[in-house]
Formats: C-alpha cells, structure tokens, sequence
C-alpha cells in the first residue's frame, strides 16, 4: 500500500499555503454565508452545525470507512460500493455538499452508514470534524479534493484513495493552472482509481503518483428504486398513452421538450409528456412556460396526477426517476442541450429505456460514445433533430426497442468497475478487518 511520508522537506507551494491562511483567516464570515446560503435553499436549516465540522451524529463503534462526494451523482455512483463495504460489518460515514444529496441519503443509503455535511474547508471545522469522526481510510469521489481536508488528513496518516476519478479537459485545463499545488495534494493520496484511460493519463499529467483506470462505477449502478403503488397507480391513469420523458434537464431545455411536444401531437394526440428538471425548485417556471405555449400541465409536487387531459407532467420532486423511467419508453437526458456536460444515462438504460440526448455530455463522454457507436443512444444537435427523433420513435416501437436493447448490451459490456474497486481496496480492508479482531 503506497503511503506518503511527511517529514520536513515537504514544503507546501506558496499557493497552498496561502489558502491555508485565507481560509482560517475568512472563518469568522462562515455563518454569514452560511445564512446566505440557506436563505437561498443551498444549506439544510437544521444541519447547518455539520458545514462548521460539528456533528449531529454520534461516532459508531470500530473501523469507520469514510467516502466523500460533492453532490447526488456521485452518491448514486458509490451506493454499491457502500453496500458491499457495510456488508463487512465496517461503519460508513457519507459526507457531500448539498441539500439534494442529503435527501438522497436518507432514501437510499444502507442501514448502519450515516450521512453528515462536509465541513467548509476552513481550518477549525476540518480539525473538529477529523477529531469527532477519526476515519481510518477516507475515500475521495471523482474529484471533489478540498486542501484543508485533504492536507488534515495526511498529517493524520488517514489513507486517502480517490474512487471513480474523472478529470475532464476543461477541469484538466483549470489545475494545470496551479500545478505544483495540485500535484502536492494528489501526492498525499495512495492511488487514483480513475473511470477511463482518458482521465488516467490527465491524473498523471499533473502528478498523481499512482493511477489505474479500472472503469465508471456509474456502470454499475442497479435500477433505481420505486415506490409499487405509486407506480400502479399511475400507470393505471396513463392506461395506453404514449409516453416521453425529459430527465434532469436545465434552463432552456425544457422549452425545447415543450416545443417538440406541441409539434408531436398532431400525430400523437394523447401524447403524455413528463419533465423531471435537474433542480426541483424549478418546477413552477416550468409549469408556467408550458402553459404560455398552451399547454395543459400537473406538477407532481403538488399531488397533482397526469390524468387524461394533461399534457405535460412536471416531476418535481426528488428520488423518483425510478418511477419516471419505468413510465416512460423513451427518455432525454438533460444537461446535454445545454451545456452542462450531460447527465447518467445507465440506470434508464437499466429500465429498459431508449435515450436521446444531446452534444454536450463530457462528463459522461466515454460512456455516451460507446452508446452512441452501438447504436445504443441517439444523438440530437437541436430542437429541430429532438423532434424528429422522438417522432420517428413514437412511430415505429421496433425501432425504439432496438435502440434501448444495444443500450442494454453496451451497458453491460463497459461494467466491472465495482469489483475491481473492490479488489484495489482489499488490503485496506483486510488490515482494518485485522486490526479490529486484535482489538476484541
């Protein structure tokens, strides 16, 4: 197991050391933002305490196995992972950044793992929160790398692995900026378990020592969950209405769905269609231009059901793409119109959708390239190719079954990720597993 060594020679850049300062230095302005923050819908009113390092919770007994990451898909991407640790009979603490993924917590992880806030990383609350929860091996997501943590955690000799790593071009471009300062908080880390080959040869590029690409956890990911009733009785009130789903979308998306929808009714007139945007809050501005273009919307927040006379379902609530993939054939994946770097496609896939999706989706490019050459995933540049697209698939169901069979397919070809992660943890785990039977 590669360690790093500290000893007196390991200087930190200036840089680093200068944002040791600021950050201790701008501590007292943490409740203000904060409050800021929270005002907006960014931080949980009760658990605020967490974000200053205190916890809410109390340590479990034994090996603690600790896994950190910024937001929901970075959650949904370990929750396997999770699993098969706990089934070791190690405590877990989960730690991420949002409201979002806190409620994703309570909802989907195992019995026995525990969720917190991650600390601002100022000084003061990444002590507390070491101090409280004494981790002995932290395990960093994609890279979601905070200096304070991460330097706290090597002065404390805490392994640290990084799991799933994904690096994009246009992060890539960003810590070549501060390259000696990157490379002294990857050096800390023991190895870099990376999704690709692509984001292996970025990570070394700016001096992570030890790298191996072993895949995308995101490829193993099970179906996501569903509610039974919930799912009858709404598929009872869709009956044999054709179905279209826009999943996670951003600003601008949903006006090219409610567009195309306008357009597709004139063959399809019972046409159902159901946006889950990416951001819930959104829900009402989007309820509100749908209705401007003579649409007849239900926001699901409300308890507002699809029944006959609705056109478009908004799906604004949180952990139910489970239920919105199983209603609906075929889904486009949001933040691929624009420019947000795309959303998972996998566990659609997994329910037996067809997807479509648009020109922007770096964060997942390996995934949609091989789905894209199979002939697993449809490709639109605009509007004008969603349309046409979903028209033709409404059409002709054979063709959108083979579309959504090679997704299948492909899906399974490119998984394995969560056992070999596994394996790469073994010693790690082993040594804990030794040292707790020592303690009995």
């Amino acid at each position: 197991m590669p360690r790093w060594n500290h000893n007196g020679r390991d200087r930190l850049p200036l840089a680093l050391r200068l944002y040791r300062l600021a950050s201790a230095a701008a501590t007292p302005a943490a409740p203000r933002l904060l409050a800021w923050r929270r005002t907006r819908g960014k931080e949980h009113p009760e658990r605020l305490r967490e974000r200053c390092g205190r916890p809410s919770l109390p340590r479990p007994v034994g090996a603690m196995i600790w896994l950190h990451g910024a937001s929901v898909g970075e959650m949904l991407a370990v929750i396997p992972l999770i699993e098969r640790i706990r089934a070791q009979d190690f405590a877990v603490l989960v730690t991420s950044g949002t409201v979002t993924s806190a409620a994703l917590a309570e909802q989907r992880l195992p019995a026995g793992a525990v969720h917190q806030f991650i600390p601002l990383d100022a000084p003061r609350f990444v002590r507390r929160f070491l101090d409280h929860w004494r981790p002995d091996l932290a395990l960093f997501v994609e890279s979601d790398l905070w200096p304070n943590l991460v330097l706290a955690c090597a002065e404390r000799a805490i392994p640290m692995i990084l799991v799933n790593g994904r690096l994009s071009e246009r992060s890539f471009g960003r810590w070549r900026l501060l390259p000696r300062s990157i490379a002294a908080l990857l050096a800390r880390f023991d190895f870099c378990l990376t999704q690709s080959e692509a984001d292996a040869h970025r990570y070394t590029q700016i001096g992570a020592p030890h790298v191996s690409s072993i895949g995308n956890l995101k490829l193993d990911v099970p179906a996501p969950p569903v509610d039974q009733p919930t799912l009858r009785k709404l598929s009872a009130i869709i009956g044999a209405r054709a179905v279209i789903a826009a999943a996670s979308t951003h600003g601008g998306e949903e006006t090219a769905i409610i567009a195309a929808h306008r357009r597709l009714r004139a063959n399809c007139p019972a046409l159902l269609t159901v946006v889950a945007p990416r951001h819930p809050a959104r829900g009402r501005s989007i309820a509100e231009l749908a209705k401007a273009a003579g649409l007849c919307v239900a926001l699901r927040s409300l308890g507002e059901l699809p029944m006959p006379e609705v056109d478009l379902y908004v799906a604004d609530t949180l952990g139910e793409l489970g239920l919105i993939y199983r209603l609906a054939p075929i889904v486009f994946m949001g933040g691929s119109l624009a420019s947000h770097g795309g959303q998972n496609p996998i566990e659609a896939i997994a329910l037996g959708a067809a997807i479509l999706h648009g020109p922007h989706v770096w964060n997942f490019a390996e995934i949609y390239a091989a789905l894209d050459a199979a002939h697993g995933a449809m490709l639109v540049a605009d509007e004008e190719a969603l349309t046409a697209r979903l028209a033709e698939w409404l059409a002709k169901p054979a063709a959108r079954a083979a579309v959504a069979d090679a997704g299948k397919a492909t899906a399974a070809k490119l998984g394995g990720a969560l056992e070999r992660t596994l394996a790469a943890l073994e010693p790690y785990l082993m040594r804990l597993r030794l040292e707790q039977q020592r303690a009995r």
